[in-house]
């Protein structure tokens, strides 16, 4: 029998987690289209790439678990996290990034707890958080915006580069400081106040202005559209996400009003880096979140608010990969003290 993807209070319209995983992967699409459009064929490569061996590794774990092969390949819950992990590294980064990546996402995050249902943390945000951790250089040159760059590289030119293939790939890795690579707003940003720069100064810089900053907004634009569709199917609920982007936006709206200098404003904050992808598509994991509708509001806060914490005071630039891990270690805590009346009992 196949897994179902709700939990009681039981509703009646239970779905297999092979259509929920569909679903999620057909809501991608707006926004993996906009990443498509600004970051060239990198991206579709990555995603490939990632895919593929995600299914290789579930099916070798599952055999070497004993478990069917089939069964486990047929939720489709491989290809989620490989294309999550995917779309969230740098199109041009090279082959062996997204494969230790997913490699880790799959085997130790995944299967070491005992596969689907049993992993307490998300993933692709752990094989994300691996990679940021130990590729540092790697996981941050990404590629200028198409219409900005001082090249458009072609299919076969980000295949030669992602797998180092061709004088274009030395090329490409040896100019990160003159156009073909370049900080995203968030890493403007975050270099900006380390150089004691003011918002004003800040926000005149490329990252900010033009086609790169256009850039990010659609493709943020395209997974919030994606995460509405999901909300109208019935894929997610609300709380999760609606309590990420509210937190955020209330915590960045007080240090935009009361210290300007330091802060970018509200707007930017959820429509640059990862924010609309990690609200809708990757802090709603429910295996790694809280379970009941007061829970998650709790749980999704306290990923918006972990977010703005780390990226005002923190080191990295966007946040949400550590964000949604420590959120899920108090998953647990949450649901036990956020516990709904079960019916016909008074509250304790």
């Amino acid at each position: 029998m196949a897994f179902k993807s709700a939990s009681s209070p039981h509703i009646n319209t239970q779905l297999q987690t092979s259509r929920v995983m569909q679903r999620v992967l057909v809501c991608m699409l707006l926004g993996f289209a906009a990443q498509l459009y600004f970051f060239g064929w990198g991206s579709l490569i990555q995603v490939l790439l990632a895919v593929s061996v995600a299914i290789a590794a579930e099916a070798a774990v599952m055999k070497l678990r004993n478990k069917s092969i089939s069964f486990a390949l047929s939720d489709y819950s491989a290809v989620v996290t490989a294309v999550l992990l995917a779309v969230a590294i740098p199109s041009m980064a090279p082959w062996w990034i997204i494969v230790i990546g997913v490699l880790f996402a799959i085997v130790f995050v995944k299967h070491l707890y005992g596969g689907l249902g049993n992993n307490i943390f998300n993933p692709a945000m752990a094989g994300y958080v691996l990679l940021l951790i130990s590729f540092p250089v790697q996981m941050t040159n990404w590629n200028a915006p198409l219409s900005v760059a001082a090249h458009s590289p072609t299919f076969t030119d980000a295949f030669n580069t992602i797998f180092g293939l061709s004088h274009y790939a030395a090329d490409y890795w040896k100019q990160a400081i003159d156009g073909t690579t370049m900080a995203t707003p968030l890493d403007s940003l975050k270099t900006g106040y380390s150089l004691e720069h003011i918002t004003s100064e800040i926000m005149k810089q490329p990252a900010f202005t033009g086609s790169i900053a256009t850039g990010w907004f659609w493709i943020n634009l395209g997974y919030l559209l994606g995460g509405l569709a999901m909300l109208k199917l019935k894929v997610i609920r609300w709380h999760i996400c609606t309590g990420v982007l509210v937190a955020l936006f209330i915590c960045t709206s007080a240090g935009f009003l009361l210290h300007p200098d330091t802060h970018i404003s509200p707007t930017n904050q959820l429509f640059t880096g990862a924010t609309m992808l990690a609200a809708f598509f990757i802090a709603t994991d429910p295996v790694t979140a809280a379970t009941s509708p007061r829970g998650r509001l709790i749980f999704g806060a306290m990923i918006g608010i972990l977010v703005y914490v780390i990226r005002t005071f923190g080191g990295y630039p966007d946040a949400f990969a550590f964000a949604v891990l420590l959120a899920n270690m108090t998953a647990p805590f949450i649901d036990y003290y956020v516990r709904p009346r079960s019916y016909g009992h008074r509250t304790s």
